[in-house]
């Protein structure tokens, strides 16, 4: 499966959760949780330091979440993101995102390798953002960049 087909599956899932949501209300990840929300997801929040996000229970770890949710998206460090792959495999979730816009974002490559070894399909990098629908100008631009440079998932 390509990258870019992996993003489909990812978003064609309705239940997912947001790991490293943070807790302030203008903060990039709770952004992008809000847009979820909006496009009519039942994202469930993960953080350990909250007990609520936009009026959700937020969940201290993905194994937690009851009913289990369909896909993980990473807003984590990436030293996180190589514990938080690992709860995924205990709470039998097969579909992770290592969100990244600049820098290295969640990605950790031995949490790629790890997925892999373990059937999880893993989107390593890029941004939710760009491959919605009717996405801002913003965003749109960074898609239309990547794309014009070869670095958008095909």
């Amino acid at each position: 499966m390509t990258v870019h087909e992996q993003i489909e599956d990812f978003l064609n899932q309705k239940r997912l959760a947001v790991v490293g949501v943070s807790g302030e209300p203008h903060d990039f990840s709770r952004g992008l949780f809000r847009e979820f929300c909006q496009r009519g997801y039942d994202v469930v929040p993960v953080n350990p330091n909250l007990s609520e996000v936009e009026g959700r229970t937020c969940y201290h770890r993905v194994q937690d979440v009851v009913p289990p949710v369909d896909g993980v998206l990473l807003m984590t460090s990436p030293a996180v993101t190589e514990q938080v792959v690992r709860d995924c495999v205990e709470a039998g979730i097969h579909r992770v995102w290592m969100y990244r816009a600049a820098g290295a974002g969640a990605v950790s490559r031995s949490a790629i390798e790890f997925c892999n070894t373990q059937g999880i399909q893993v989107v390593p990098g890029e941004c939710p953002y760009m491959f919605f629908p009717e996405a801002g100008l913003v965003h749109r631009v960074h898609g239309f960049l990547k794309r014009v440079t070869g670095t958008l998932p095909q």
